[in-house]
């Protein structure tokens, strides 16, 4: 970020009294709520920092990590005592006054737009950090920021001061948003439809794999064939013999090779007939094999059409949540069903029927369920914890559903009511009642 734009900007910000809101709305963007609920958002990614304004800004998750209650508690409501970029550096001060207790204190947030070390820290009257958004030890830099360690200044940086003008700084900020992101969303969108062709490509050459019923069956009956022969000829031969000529029952001769880890004749015979069982078994399950990848592939190719219609890269983040190490080594639950999270609200969606009934069987009473009106569909859980819910959360689940019930553009209906008033039938076939209707068109 150019000093010359954090001066113009910091000095628009300086004509505010007070704070009205402040949170976290993503990993590295802090959303500030002035009283006249004029918005900033401060993005603070290392190396690509800036200040941006925009309409609607989609928030992926609820921040309570330390940093984020404290930075509520100390700002949320706080008179503005000063906004400054102190030293000419790519600093943003915020000082405030939080009269929230019985003795008004005074508590700074520093924005620092440094490259490989921005952060947002917060401080109290002596510079003494309270919290920071990353903590950073004595071992990677010079300047430690931990709890309870007082900061040190940065070292006076010698900026070539080219002077800008910006003549509606709205206007400038709201652009500065559409540029970088314009940018950000072609390249997110081409990473993550590669990724999920790849996984598509991957099932699809499993599918393609998969021998048909009639042939399995048909080696199942030869093995079993041949299983009933080693049998009935058992006195003929030595123990250790592992490969038997024998006449078959229209006296032709037969080569018959026993399984390698078989010890005995009759031992390998019944290897046969147990082999010859899982074949038969195998080919009555090929179809569920076969319905799970297909449903699998299906999904995937709803995620590809949700991420091309994406209109910003923290939607598509919506959809494709960056992995964290320790929510690798969980389990899922059912692989069957997968989740979204929005606005702190967990969202399941059936992947295919079993998904279906395990989240009818398995969500509250209060929970909201969503189906497509008088369509075959997808069945969609929000989870309430007995909240009200947004109407942007109801409209985020009806186009979950919608994108993975049918890949046809169009209008379509998403009927949805409480899982009370929601009775099943026969597997995932339902009967419901008090619902409402929410119209959702897919482009």
């Amino acid at each position: 970020m150019k000093l010359c734009e954090l001066k113009i900007i910091s000095q628009k910000l300086a004509t505010f009294r007070k704070i009205y809101n402040i949170k976290r709305v993503a990993d590295n963007i802090i959303k500030i709520e002035f009283q006249n609920r004029d918005s900033y958002y401060f993005d603070l990614s290392r190396g690509e920092s800036y200040i941006f304004k925009v309409k609607n800004f989609l928030i992926q998750k609820e921040y309570n990590a330390p940093f984020d209650i404290l930075l509520q508690k100390y700002f949320t409501n706080a008179m503005i005592l000063e906004i400054d970029t102190p030293k000419s550096d790519k600093i943003l001060q915020i000082r405030v006054s939080n009269s929230s207790r019985y003795k008004a204190k005074e508590f700074t947030l520093q924005l620092e737009f440094t490259g490989k070390y921005t952060n947002a820290i917060i401080l109290d009257e002596d510079k003494t950090v309270i919290e920071a958004l990353r903590h950073i030890d004595i071992s990677n830099s010079y300047r430690e920021v931990k709890v309870g360690i007082k900061l040190k200044d940065l070292p006076n940086k010698d900026f070539e001061h080219k002077p800008c003008e910006i003549d509606d700084l709205d206007h400038f900020l709201y652009e500065q948003f559409h540029i970088r992101e314009e940018k950000k969303l072609l390249n997110i969108k081409r990473q993550k439809i590669a990724m999920i062709q790849k996984k598509i490509k991957k099932l699809q050459k499993i599918l393609n794999s998969l021998e048909d019923q009639e042939s399995l069956l048909e080696k199942s009956k030869h093995l079993e064939y041949e299983a009933g022969l080693v049998l009935s000829n058992l006195h003929l031969f030595k123990p250790y013999q592992k490969e038997l000529i024998l006449k078959d029952y229209d006296q032709k001769e037969i080569k018959i090779t026993l399984p390698k880890e078989s010890s005995t004749i009759a031992h390998g015979a019944n290897l046969m007939f147990s082999r010859a069982k899982k074949l038969k078994q195998k080919a009555k399950g090929l179809h569920k094999e076969q319905e799970n990848l297909l449903s699998k592939i299906d999904f995937l190719e709803g995620l590809i059409c949700l991420v091309e219609n994406a209109k910003s890269s923290n939607e598509i983040n919506l959809y494709l949540p960056k992995q964290v190490k320790k929510q690798q080594k969980r389990q899922k639950i059912n692989e069957s069903v997968e989740y979204f999270y929005f606005k702190g609200y967990k969202i399941g969606v059936g992947r295919n029927q079993k998904g279906n009934i395990w989240l009818l069987k398995n969500a509250k009473m209060s929970d909201i369920w969503m189906h497509l009106k008088d369509m075959p569909s997808t069945h969609v859980i929000i989870r309430t914890d007995k909240q009200k819910i947004d109407e942007d959360v109801l409209n985020f689940g009806a186009k979950l559903c919608v994108n993975f019930s049918t890949k046809s553009k169009g209008n379509y209906l998403v009927d949805y009511t409480t899982r009370r008033d929601v009775k099943m039938r026969d597997g995932a076939n339902v009967n419901y009642v008090n619902y409402k209707t929410i119209s959702y068109k897919k482009d």
